[in-house]
């Protein structure tokens, strides 16, 4: 009775529930998002490892083909340590290869989603490749229950914590609350808006035959970002302050297209799961 009378006098808000299928794709991001922690934990055991033996890597950059090579040779003094080593080096090749299965796996999975729409209109921002795209979505899903964009800055925890007492008000660092994986994926994305304004060639073929509502915003939202980086890069703050500022407002913009996109009904691009992935930044 009482919900009833709630329908009534229109205090109830509707919402979207998550289908099985939403579900489903959720999960598998998920555990995208696990292997590449379990493969960024392997990476720094093994680095720990080498110079504590006094065999640290003297080239440039980790991780790359050189390196690869330069472990595939590494023969440490002692059994147990080199065993220890390999054990290290297995993980980190296992990981990799799971990692690649599941993104894989995602974009076969993006062909039926439902929410392939609004995947697709959020790779029109600078830095939103499609492994990041499906990751918002799945996360998020219904923009529209966010009445403000502000509502979802505080869901993702990028807003400023408070404390108030009296006539003192003190802003404490970011809450850090609701949705991690989202936050977390935001702030990667954000660290792109520290180069000016461009509209590369892989961007334009992202943003080929998207919505022009969808693209205008997506450039907004480099003018705005890359200068209110550059901004806090003149009053000297530390990037990894000034990037959390940005990711704040990128949350914004990712609101707006994702509200852009449920509101218009526009139904997305035909894709095949065979096609290439070009969705990189």
């Amino acid at each position: 009775m009482m919900l009833a009378r709630l329908d009534r006098s229109g205090d109830l808000t509707s919402v979207r529930v998550p289908g099985p299928g939403d579900e489903a794709v959720r999960d598998l991001v998920r555990a995208r998002d696990d292997t590449v922690r379990e493969c960024r934990n392997a990476r720094h055991r093994l680095k720990a490892l080498l110079p504590r033996n006094g065999t640290p890597y003297a080239g440039k950059s980790s991780w790359t083909g050189a390196h690869l090579r330069w472990l595939a040779t590494l023969k440490l003094e002692h059994a147990a340590q080199q065993i220890g080593f390999q054990e290290y080096l297995h993980a980190i090749t296992e990981s990799t290869a799971r990692i690649a299965r599941l993104e894989q796996a995602m974009r076969d999975t993006l062909v039926d989603w439902s929410l392939k729409p609004l995947v697709q209109a959020l790779m029109s921002l600078r830095g939103v490749q499609l492994i990041a795209a499906m990751t918002l979505v799945a996360e998020l899903q219904d923009f529209l229950r966010f009445e403000h964009p502000r509502k979802l800055m505080a869901y993702v925890g990028l807003v400023p914590g408070e404390y108030t007492s009296g006539e003192k008000r003190r802003q404490r660092s970011i809450t850090k609350a609701g949705n991690s994986a989202a936050r977390r994926m935001l702030v990667e994305i954000a660290w792109h808006y520290q180069h000016p304004a461009r509209i590369t060639p892989i961007i334009a073929r992202r943003q080929a035959e998207l919505p022009k509502a969808v693209t205008d915003i997506a450039w907004a939202a480099q003018l705005r970002l890359s200068a209110k980086f550059r901004r806090l890069g003149a009053r000297r703050l530390m990037k990894t302050k000034a990037v959390v500022a940005v990711a704040r407002e990128l949350a914004g913009f990712v609101w707006a297209i994702g509200c852009e996109v449920q509101t218009s009904g526009w139904q997305g691009l035909p894709i095949t799961p065979a096609a290439p992935d070009t969705t990189a930044a």
